[in-house]
């Protein structure tokens, strides 16, 4: 069983719909004991950092998603990549969750062409950097769909995959251990993202 982290943060309809068109049985959760008896764990998300880390906080999750990332597969979407790195300077530096070294920046800060549009939204493509189990049923050079104005950097060792925006190559997947972080998303990235969450399902 995949548990979704139901955290209060982002509408979980196209994410679940498309794991479950895959034929995998999908719970969407706030519960430990659920989370603890699942397979695999995908923490999703949309917003800010900030306000999303203080939903995580009030959730009392944390502790288990900690505990759980070490022996078992966890896949971070957009927003929920993001927390799993050291801090976010999304207004302000705020803390994340530390299970992938980096940080969470402005993408706008590092775009040498002022002119191109942050948030940074729409098709690219995802060019493997280093190959995966994640990539399974995936080719370098297929387009996903990114939304976000923030990006990890720092975080070198850990990056399967990057999408050129401009000067900058965006952070598009990470792995550490048994932790996985995709900033597109693939529940809206068609059949190419379809086949990501396939492999994640094999991990």
């Amino acid at each position: 069983m995949i548990a979704v982290v139901d955290y209060g943060v982002g509408n979980l309809f196209s994410l679940v719909s498309s794991l479950r068109s895959l034929g995998l049985e999908t719970e969407v959760t706030g519960d430990a004991a659920r989370l603890r008896s699942a397979d695999r764990i995908i923490l999703p998300g949309v917003g800010a950092f900030g306000s999303a880390r203080a939903r995580l906080d009030a959730s009392g999750l944390i502790p288990i998603l900690l505990e759980e990332a070490g022996q078992k597969p966890l896949l971070g979407i957009c927003l929920g990549m993001q927390l799993l790195f050291d801090r976010s300077f999304e207004y302000g530096e705020c803390p994340g969750l530390g299970l992938i070294p980096g940080e969470v920046t402005f993408l706008g800060d590092d775009l040498a062409d002022k002119m191109l549009k942050v948030p940074h939204m729409g098709w690219n493509s995802l060019e493997i950097v280093r190959d995966d189990p994640l990539f399974k049923y995936f080719r370098g050079g297929e387009y996903v769909y990114y939304v976000h104005s923030f990006y990890a950097r720092g975080c070198a060792e850990s990056i399967l995959g990057t999408s050129q925006y401009g000067n900058v190559a965006v952070t598009g997947v990470v792995r550490r251990g048994t932790v996985w972080g995709a900033q597109f998303h693939p529940e809206k990235s068609g059949d190419a993202g379809l086949r990501l969450l396939r492999a994640f399902a094999e991990l």
